[in-house]
């Protein structure tokens, strides 16, 4: 019995997932998920021992770690400091890294800033399509990079094998371009979501950093579903300690928005230096080495250079979490704070410029962090009494740093919100991510981003869809006498009803005047004329499938009729009394009215 109800359901289940596109969605996204959650704990736990194994246990380095990450003890010391292990460990990555892009992924040298950036790509002008060795490539590359010292996070990587897994399930679930598209940003959601511990603030990442002023809509539903179970899958491993260990920080006087602002200004600058300094030195400088000695020495050099700066400065190594908790708490100077800035600029341009794996998100929420505790400190020590939290400008820079260089306003402000867990900064995190979104609107970290959908070769039909939306079937009805026949209507009678009409197709109606088909003039000819069968066959012989539309119904609505029937018109009827035809409606009507509407928009564009 158990057995039968569970088949049962099963059908009903299968029944709804077929039948209804959010149930659909719904489904894709957990399986997405999971696997991505999967993917994130193993990413995360591999970075955290390779870590504590090269830096803290090898080259004798003790960098600070957040609350929410340091599985290993870094604590015991080490009797001997090999820092020199560090330039030689990332110029050996550096080469294995150029090899197996050069052996394996060559078209991936020109993807992009970074992970997040080839999957912006592929979303936009790869349909959807990530081939499954280049996350396995980059993820695997990403955690010795990281883990050796390099400046760059997990989150652009993570995200990049999220999407690959988007990817990959939607080619073995035969899915369309489209559907593959969107569960390639829930796959990036799920990723983001459970590495960075903000299964809300990964989805809405992932669905608005593809465009500058749009979002993709449509992916909400398997972004959210995925990011959240990656995120429970993630927990099930390591817990749902937010990152950072945050203090109550709450928005205590408007004087404070006045500071906000201030803040916002100064990570505009900042955004706008930490973007122009990494394109220049990843296109002026290493690009024109690539162009020389090749991909492999050219990533081996990047990391010799990135080696010896992190073994002089230390404060650049890895992600740099850790330092980001130490200014939140206000443990470090004001001159470390801005050495520390444009030394993270640089050590990140240093990696990621020169084609090592790594991610640009966790580099740029530590750049905008450092400026938020800057400006905060000097607010406090200028206006002790207007600044109350110097802490909390660590975090309002974060979302707002990112916000400008990724043009994602909405993201990083939820994900600051779910790592502070509560929304006691919302008020200075809006005001600042916006002012820093004006500023700095003409910057952006991201290679391939567009502007909006209508700039997205994904969405090239939407411009046919949005026109024909707007217009609706009752403008175009060519309304009067239309003949209706009977299904038992007898060939001889239908002769003479063609002979006394100019009609080109006729609704046909059953014994209860619904309409039950359409019968088109050229599938009668055939038989016109064979007076044997004029007693024997009825319209009901000879009808197509039923095709109605109503009044108020749009024309992208009568052009997939007219494409799934090909019929050259469509029976209207009356949505009160459907066994009343108002008219036909005609498919070169449509054409002509998509046609009048384009030229519309160009004369006024």
């Amino acid at each position: 019995m158990a057995a039968l109800y569970s088949v049962t359901s099963l059908r009903k289940f299968m029944r709804l997932y077929r039948s209804l596109p959010a149930v659909r969605w719904l489904a894709l996204g957990v399986v997405v998920g999971f696997f991505a959650g999967l993917a994130a704990a193993a990413f995360y736990l591999g970075v955290e021992y390779l870590s504590h194994l090269f830096l803290t246990t090898w080259a004798g380095f003790h960098l600070p770690a957040p609350a929410g990450e340091g599985l290993f003890d870094s604590d015991i010391a080490t009797t001997v400091e090999r820092h020199w292990l560090v330039p030689c460990m990332l110029t050996g990555v550096g080469l294995l890294t150029g090899f197996l892009i050069q052996r394996f992924i060559p078209d991936s040298i020109n993807s992009g800033t970074d992970g997040t950036d080839s999957m912006i790509k592929s979303f936009h002008r790869e349909l959807g399509v990530i081939k499954p060795i280049v996350p396995l490539i980059k993820g695997l590359m990403a955690i010795l990079t990281i883990a050796c010292g390099g400046s760059a996070g997990q989150e652009g990587p993570i995200s990049q094998v999220g999407a690959g897994l988007g990817s990959w399930i939607s080619d073995k679930l035969g899915l369309t371009t489209r559907e593959r598209r969107i569960l390639l940003l829930a796959g990036a959601a799920g990723g983001l979501g459970a590495i960075f511990r903000a299964p809300l603030g990964g989805a809405l990442t992932a669905i608005e950093v593809i465009y500058r002023e749009d979002f993709e809509a449509e992916a909400i539903l398997p972004a959210v579903i995925s990011s959240v179970v990656a995120y429970s899958v993630f927990a099930i491993f390591f817990g749902t300690t937010p990152i950072l260990s945050v203090p109550p920080f709450h928005f205590h006087s408007i004087t404070e928005l006045f500071f906000s602002a201030l803040l916002a200004v100064a990570c505009a600058g900042a955004g706008w230096l930490y973007v122009r300094a990494f394109y220049a030195i990843k296109y002026s400088f290493f690009a024109r080495i690539r162009a020389k000695i090749g991909i492999t020495w050219t990533c081996a050099l990047g990391g010799l250079l990135m080696g010896i700066f992190g073994m002089l400065f230390p404060q650049v190594l890895a992600g740099g979490y850790g330092w980001l908790q130490q200014a939140i708490s206000g443990n470090l100077p004001l001159l470390l704070m801005l050495a520390i800035i444009f030394g993270k600029i640089l050590a990140t341009s240093l990696t990621i410029g020169s084609g090592l794996s790594g991610g640009m998100f966790a580099p740029a929420l530590f750049v905008g962090g450092m400026t938020g505790g800057l400006v905060g400190h000097l607010s406090k020590a200028f206006f002790p009494n207007a600044v109350q939290n110097p802490g909390a400008f660590v975090l309002v820079g974060m979302a707002a740093f990112f916000s400008g260089i990724a043009n994602a306003p909405i993201g990083p402000i939820v994900m600051v919100c779910e790592i502070t867990q509560g929304y006691g900064l919302l008020a200075p995190l809006l005001l600042a991510s916006m002012v820093t979104l004006v500023i700095g609107r003409k910057v952006s970290l991201y290679e391939n981003q567009v502007e909006n959908k209508f700039e997205s070769p994904a969405h090239t039909g939407d411009a046919t869809i949005n026109v024909l939306e707007r217009l609706q079937v009752k403008e175009f009805l060519r309304r009067g006498r239309t003949t209706v026949l009977d299904e038992r209507m007898t060939l001889k009678t239908l002769t003479q009803v063609i002979s006394d009409t100019n009609e080109l197709n006729f609704p046909v109606r059953g014994e209860d005047d619904v309409i039950t088909g359409v019968l088109p003039l050229q599938d009668v000819r055939r038989v016109l004329y064979e007076d044997a069968l004029f007693e024997l066959v009825v319209v009901r012989d000879l009808m197509r499938k039923p095709a109605t539309l109503l009044p108020n119904d749009d024309l992208y609505t009568a052009l997939l009729k007219f494409v799934d029937t090909d019929y050259s018109q469509i029976p209207v009827i009356n949505p009160e009394d459907h066994t009343e035809v108002l008219g036909l409606l005609n498919r070169a009507d449509v054409f002509q009215a998509y046609s009048h509407a384009i030229r519309t928009l160009k004369e006024e564009h």
